[in-house]
């Protein structure tokens, strides 16, 4: 069970870096896949709340992923583990979704554009 616990650490690591490459950026981050990055009212509060986001992930996954030392093959536990692991992901995207909606940039007025 060694080998999985090294690939959970291995995604935590990954999740730690993208915080940490966040947490410097100077435009907004991205937060999903092939979406545009959203325009936002303040870029270092932004980048520093998907950061944290990043990061508190990473621990989590990290701590998620110490049980798997500890287990046997083929324990019914890993259920559990398996099941935190998508609780976790979904957590994040409503976590995201409301820093999303915090840092939003209010939108242009028509006159603007003329």
């Amino acid at each position: 069970m060694v080998m999985g616990f090294a690939i959970c650490s291995l995604a935590a690591i990954i999740f730690l870096l993208i915080g940490i490459s966040t947490w410097k950026s100077k435009e907004p981050a991205g937060f999903f896949t092939f979406v545009k990055r959203p325009a936002v009212s303040d870029v270092k509060r932004y980048n520093h709340a998907v950061s944290v986001l990043w990061m508190a992930a990473a621990v989590i996954l990290e701590l998620t992923g110490v049980p798997i030392l500890f287990l046997e093959q083929n324990s019914p536990f890993l259920i559990v583990i398996i099941l935190a692991v998508v609780i976790m992901v979904l957590a994040m995207m409503i976590v995201y979704t409301r820093v999303e909606a915090k840092y939003s940039a209010p939108p242009k007025s028509r006159r603007e554009n003329y």
